[in-house]
């Protein structure tokens, strides 16, 4: 077993360095293999001998647990990833996942919220906070989420030192570490001016770097801040009371 997280450690670290890849990117990576590798150790076998009737056999597994298409789709491609690299560093002679045909994805047209839905969403958010600091917190994430489009964990990483100086764009860094321009509009723009105020005249907020999180560390909020992932997974909880009070319960 331990093999098999040295290897995977390796393989992420080679993901990280070689290729770029998202944190989100190699924690998906890390959870699917670790999850293979608890699949093999429970029937005496190991990484370094996978073949493909246990690859098959293991997407059959996820499969009777009621996990997605989308969910076994991603987990085949991590382990294509892993074999490739195994491959490719000599660990192994062939490579067993390279011919196994994915359960692929469901096709969807993505699902919207009409102008009157999202200008009600824009109504309530003034009102969702514990104090002024968290209700002009929100107010700006919101508005800078409607203005740019960005993901939630973009937002959440945005670094203070590109929202100053009341920007009409902001450099954001996506995923594989790619950084794209986006617009902002008055309403964002007043919205971040509006939260940089408050965050600046917090203590100790000279030593912080990122725009959210580290202002809750320097005293703008009463709670310890949490990490990254942990600030995206609340404010989509924060994003639910939202459509809930506005009775917009589609998910989008």
């Amino acid at each position: 077993m331990s093999g098999d997280h040295n290897a995977i450690g390796a393989f992420l670290d080679a993901q990280a360095a070689e290729a770029g890849a998202a944190r989100n990117t190699l924690l998906a990576y890390g959870r699917d293999l670790r999850d293979l590798s608890d699949w093999l150790g429970a029937r005496g076998l190991a990484l370094a001998g996978l073949t493909r009737d246990q690859v098959e056999d293991y997407l059959s597994h996820c499969d009777a647990q009621g996990l997605s298409r989308a969910t076994r789709a991603r987990r085949l491609s991590a382990i294509r990833q892993f074999t490739r690299f195994a491959l490719e560093e000599g660990w192994r002679e062939d490579d067993p996942a390279i011919r196994i045909a994915g359960p692929g994805r469901a096709k969807r047209i993505p699902r919207t919220l009409d102008q009157a839905q999202i200008q009600a969403l824009l109504d309530a958010a003034p009102g969702i906070g514990r104090g002024r600091i968290d209700r002009t917190r929100n107010m700006c994430m919101i508005e800078l989420l409607y203005a740019t489009g960005m993901r939630v964990t973009e937002l959440v990483s945005l670094p203070v030192a590109g929202c100053r100086g009341d920007p009409a764009v902001l450099v954001i860094r996506g995923k594989g570490g790619k950084d794209r321009m986006v617009p902002l509009g008055q309403a964002a723009r007043t919205a971040l001016r509006d939260w940089l105020e408050i965050r600046d005249n917090a203590p100790q907020a000279a030593r912080c770097t990122a725009c959210w999180r580290d202002a809750a560390r320097a005293g703008c909020s009463p709670r310890p801040a949490p990490r990254a992932t942990c600030q995206g997974k609340a404010f989509r909880a924060c994003w639910a009371r939202w459509r809930s009070r506005r009775g917009l319960i589609r998910r989008v």
